[in-house]
């Protein structure tokens, strides 16, 4: 096992005390959005090694086979295939998709093609890989995910005293198919039919309106308030009204599959996905948009979100199971009784949640980790073994 330090994303819609808080860092009064522990190129983990930093995909490429195993290795080309993150949102996260394997893969040749360079805020494809991912919550965690059914979007437009509110209910109910809602989506987000921002507000002001005099639905009426005061006149506000609204618990975790519109409101919580960082935007950011890349890659489906049910191993160890190969998550909560094996075979990333806790390989000597502090354990470390009191989260491969 080897010691190792995140790289921190500083973007806009970060926290500034959060993770620095659980990193058990000082704040230096820039948000702090995310804290990567995984070996992609574009900021991977530090590996600190006595005296010497190296970049976590330096350490796993100078010997793939004994820091992934032999068949993660053959699997996965060579990588580490996830990347684990502490994500921590202020303010709402932008709309959108991440692509399929084939989609990244086509996309990125084609950026490559044109001469897209890869730190370009045009470019799309920063990786060849899917994103999948996983969010287990630390704190309460709004988001919206997915499409729901056209008829209880336009339940949810009747009445609503707005103009864009009945453009949007007149479309809906003169398309009985199921893709009005996607359809609706793209007229809400098109450059070329985007209501004005002057018809945002007035959307928004309605849905305060109605959440005053009694709303059937406040949390949607709250969540379209939020995103218009966070991002004035931008249609994204509207297609939270189209979207499936989800609040996690601590504890709780949701899956997010690629071609899944989505967006994180607000909360603290521990990602895992696949080792990618390719991200296609809609609106409600000031980042790249590329709306006709997004609606490619989107999966119009309506189906309610996707929530992962734990399985209880070794007593005090919780797994959470995603329907992908490139990762999955484990729980352990450790107390002074005596040491717990953590499940898990090929190479692994620990992070410390709370307390103090000593984990040790087959033959190695013990580590402790205290909260924020995190390590790598390649697949030739074998079986792990824990003891202590608090809290570890460890990122593995099915």
């Amino acid at each position: 096992m080897r010691r190792i330090s995140p790289a921190t994303q500083h973007y806009a819609w970060g926290s500034t005390t959060a993770i620095p808080d659980l990193l058990c860092v000082v704040p230096d009064g820039r948000p702090v959005a995310e804290a990567w522990f995984g070996a992609h190129p574009s900021a991977p983990a530090v590996v600190h090694e006595d005296e010497d930093d190296v970049p976590l995909d330096r350490l796993v490429a100078a010997d793939p086979t004994a820091t992934l195993g032999e068949d993660v290795r053959a699997r996965f080309n060579g990588e580490l295939p996830y990347l684990l993150k502490v994500i921590a949102a202020e303010s709402p996260l932008s709309l959108q998709v991440h692509p399929s394997r084939d989609r990244a893969r086509a996309g990125y040749a084609a950026e490559d093609a044109a001469g897209v360079p890869l730190d370009a805020a045009e470019r799309n494809y920063r990786d060849r890989n899917h994103k999948p991912e996983l969010v287990y919550a630390l704190t309460r965690f709004d988001a919206m995910v997915g499409f729901r059914a056209s008829r209880r979007v336009a339940e949810l437009l009747a009445g609503l005293d707005a103009p864009l509110a009945a453009d949007l209910h007149a479309l809906l109910v003169s398309d009985p198919t199921p893709g009005a809602v996607r359809r609706a989506f793209q007229w809400l987000m098109s450059p070329d039919t985007r209501p004005a921002e002057d018809d945002v507000r007035k959307f928004a002001d309605a849905c305060a309106q109605r959440l005053a005099d009694g709303s059937p639905s406040p949390r949607t009426d709250r969540t379209v308030m939020r995103l218009a005061a966070a991002y004035p006149g931008d249609a994204g506000a509207v297609t939270s009204v189209l979207l499936n609204p989800v609040t996690l618990h601590p504890g709780d975790a949701l899956f997010v599959p690629a071609g899944s519109v989505h967006a994180y409101l607000h909360g603290v919580g521990v990602e895992i996905m696949a080792n990618s960082d390719n991200v296609l935007r809609a609106g409600l950011t000031a980042k790249h948009i590329d709306l006709p890349e997004l609606l490619a890659n989107l999966d119009a489906v309506a189906a309610p979100p996707i929530r992962i049910a734990p399985e209880r191993v070794f007593t005090s160890t919780e797994i959470f199971y995603a329907p992908v190969d490139d990762f999955e998550l484990s729980v352990t909560r450790l107390t002074d009784e005596g040491a717990t094996r953590i499940p898990g075979r090929g190479p692994r990333v620990l992070l410390c949640l709370e307390g103090e806790v000593e984990v040790r390989a087959q033959d190695g000597e013990p580590m402790v980790l205290t909260r924020g502090q995190a390590a790598f354990a390649p697949a030739s470390d074998g079986v792990l073994t824990a003891w202590g009191d608090g809290v570890l989260i460890q990122a593995d491969v099915p």
